[in-house]
C-alpha cells in the first residue's frame, strides 16, 4: 500500500478538498446536520477504505441517498431514530455480502454505466457553474443529484453567468486557469509540480486571496460563499456535535423498511461505481465486489451508531482520486484522516475556502468525465450501443440517478431481446422451381420464450410444397415453449403438404412423428 505514496498522498489532497464540500453540501440537500456529513465522510475514508478490496474507490456520504434520508428524517419522526434505520440498512448490506450479492453489479452494461459517468459529469458541471459566478440564490442546492428537474438544474447557470459576482469570479477563474496550467505544462517540466497538485496550489491562492481582499465590497469574497465548516469552542461542544440513534424505536416496521431501501439503494449505487471506477482505472484491477458490500455494510453501521449519513462508494470522489494519480487505497484513507484533521485543529482556516475555487476543481473533474470524445466514440459503436447510453445520460440528468440507470438498463435489455429475436434461426432458401420450395432453417445455440414469435413467423409464412430442413446440430439449449412451437407445426405441415427434414447429431430424421417425444429422449429439452 505505501508503494505508491508519492503518488497517493498528492491525491489524497484532491480528494480531500473535492469531498469536503460534497460532505457538508449532501448533508445540507438532506436536511441533516452538517456535521453528519463529515462524520459519513471520515468513517467512508478511513474504516471503508480499509476494510474495501478497491484500490482506487473513494466512499462517503450519498448524493443519490439523500431524497431517501430528507423523507426518511420527517417519517421516522427525527434524525435520530433515522439512524436506527442507517445501522440496521449497515447490517443488511453485510447480510448480503455474506450471501454473495455483489455478482449483481456485472449485469449492468457498459453503455449504462459510461453513461452513468458522463450525465454525472455533466450534472457536477451545471451545479457547479453556480458557484463558481458567486450566484447566492443556489446556495444549499449544492451537489444534490436526486430529483433534479431541467428548470430547477439550468435556471441558476443562466442566471448565474448574467448575474455574476466579481471576487468569486476572479478567483475562480484564476484557480481554472492554474490548474490546467499546471497539469498541462509544469506537470511536465518538474516532479514538484506532480508531488504538489494543481488544486492543492489553488486552493492555498484562494484562502490567500480571500485574507488580502476582506472588507473589500469590490472584488472582496462574501462569507456565504466560503466553505462552512462546524467551529466547536470546547471539546464538550465537539462532542456535542455527535448524535446518536433511539434504538426504542427499532420494532417499528417503517424503520426496517427504511433500513432495506437504504441497504438497497446504497448497495446498487456502489456496485454500479465499483464497475464504473474499474473501467476507468488506468491498471484495470477488479475490485471484489461481495468484500465491497461487507466493507460498505461495516461503514454504515458506525456511521449510523454516531449519527454520520448512509455511505456509498462515489464516483465523484473516485473520479477525482484517479484523475489525479492515485494508485492505491492509501489515497482513500488519508483523504478521511485529513477530514477528521480538518474539524479538530484548523476549521477556521477551512472556512476561508472560496466555494469558486472547489468549483473550479469540480468543474475540471466533471469535464473529464463528460468529454466530448466519450460522446464520438458511444457514437461510432452503433445504435445498440448508442441509445441506452444517450437516454441513460439525459435521464439522469433530466431526472435523477436511479431512474436515469434503471431506464438506460431497461433499454438495453430491450435491444438485447430484439436482437436475440433476429436472430434465434437462419433461414436459407436453397432454391426454387414452380413446385417445390427448398428451405432451410438453422436454429441458434440457445432458444428461450423469447425466440418464440420469430420461428412461429417464419414456419407460418412457409408456402405449400415447401421441402423444410430445419438444422440443430449447434443447439445446445431448447426451451420448452420452442418445441411446442415445432410440435403444433407438424399438424399444419402435413395439411400444407410441407416435408420436414430433422437435421441432428442423432442422424436426419423425415417427418418426425413428435418433436415432444424425439427432444425428450435425447435431452434436448
Amino acid at each position: 500500500m505505501f508503494k505508491y505514496i508519492k503518488n497517493d498522498l498528492p491525491a489524497s489532497i484532491v480528494v480531500f478538498f473535492v469531498a469536503l464540500p460534497l460532505c457538508l453540501g449532501i448533508a445540507l440537500a438532506s436536511g441533516a446536520p452538517p456535521f453528519a456529513g463529515m462524520i459519513a465522510g471520515i468513517i467512508g475514508g478511513i474504516v471503508v477504505g480499509s476494510l474495501s478490496g478497491s484500490q482506487i474507490g473513494v466512499s462517503g456520504p450519498a448524493a443519490g441517498l439523500a431524497a431517501i434520508v430528507l423523507t426518511a428524517i420527517t417519517s421516522l419522526g427525527g434524525y435520530q431514530n433515522f439512524l436506527v434505520a442507517v445501522v440496521l440498512g449497515g447490517v443488511i448490506q453485510i447480510v448480503f455480502g455474506i450471501l454473495k450479492a455483489g455478482v449483481i453489479g456485472y449485469y449492468f452494461p457498459n453503455s449504462v454505466i459510461k453513461g452513468m459517468l458522463v450525465g454525472i459529469g455533466i450534472i457536477i458541471i451545471l451545479k457547479e457553474i453556480p458557484y463558481f459566478f458567486g450566484y447566492d440564490k443556489n446556495i444549499g442546492g449544492q451537489f444534490s443529484f436526486f430529483k433534479i428537474e431541467f428548470e430547477s438544474l439550468f435556471t441558476p447557470v443562466l442566471n448565474s453567468i448574467g448575474n455574476p459576482s466579481l471576487g468569486p469570479v476572479v478567483i475562480g477563474v484564476f484557480a481554472l486557469l492554474l490548474i490546467i496550467f499546471w497539469n498541462s505544462v509544469l506537470a511536465k517540466k518538474s516532479k514538484i509540480f506532480t508531488l504538489i497538485q494543481g488544486p492543492f496550489a489553488a486552493v492555498v491562492i484562494g484562502v490567500i486571496y480571500v485574507v488580502i481582499t476582506q472588507g473589500n465590497d469590490s472584488i472582496g469574497i462574501a462569507k456565504n460563499h466560503l466553505v462552512e465548516v462546524p467551529v466547536p469552542d470546547s471539546f464538550d461542544s465537539f462532542i456535542g456535535q455527535f448524535s446518536f440513534p433511539n434504538f426504542n424505536v427499532i420494532s417499528k416496521p417503517e424503520v426496517w423498511i427504511t433500513g432495506f431501501t437504504i441497504a438497497l439503494v446504497a448497495s446498487l449505487e456502489t456496485l454500479l461505481c465499483v464497475e464504473a471506477t474499474d473501467k476507468i482505472d488506468p491498471r484495470k484491477r477488479i475490485t471484489p465486489t461481495n468484500r465491497e458490500l461487507l466493507a460498505q455494510g461495516t461503514g454504515n453501521v458506525l456511521s449510523g451508531l454516531i449519527g454520520g449519513l448512509p455511505i456509498t462508494q462515489v464516483i465523484v470522489r473516485s473520479s477525482a482520486n484517479i484523475q489525479s494519480g492515485g494508485q492505491t487505497k492509501l489515497s482513500a484513507i488519508v483523504h478521511g484522516f485529513l477530514l477528521l484533521t480538518s474539524i479538530l485543529l484548523i476549521p477556521n482556516l477551512l472556512n476561508l475556502i472560496p466555494y469558486s475555487v472547489l468549483a473550479a476543481i469540480l468543474l475540471i473533474v466533471g469535464y473529464k468525465l463528460a468529454h466530448p470524445s466519450k460522446f464520438k466514440k458511444m457514437f461510432s459503436l452503433g445504435w445498440k450501443q448508442w441509445l441506452p447510453f444517450i437516454i441513460t445520460v439525459v435521464l439522469i440528468v433530466a431526472t435523477d440517478l436511479l431512474l436515469g440507470i434503471g431506464i438506460g438498463l431497461a433499454v438495453g435489455i430491450l435491444i438485447v431481446l430484439i436482437k436475440s429475436y433476429q436472430n434465434s434461426h437462419f433461414l436459407h432458401i436453397k432454391e426454387t422451381d414452380n413446385e417445390f420450395h427448398n428451405v432451410k432453417m438453422e436454429l441458434a445455440e440457445e432458444l428461450t420464450f423469447f425466440n418464440k414469435g420469430a420461428i412461429m413467423r417464419e414456419l407460418e409464412a412457409l408456402p405449400k410444397n415447401t421441402q423444410l430442413e430445419i438444422d440443430i446440430l449447434k443447439t445446445r439449449y431448447l426451451d420448452n415453449d420452442i418445441v411446442e412451437v415445432l410440435e403444433d407445426f407438424l399438424e399444419k405441415a402435413k395439411n400444407r403438404e410441407i416435408n420436414i427434414k430433422l437435421i441432428s447429431k442423432e442422424g436426419v430424421i423425415e417427418n418426425p412423428e413428435s418433436f415432444v417425444d424425439f427432444f425428450k429422449n435425447n435431452s434436448k429439452n
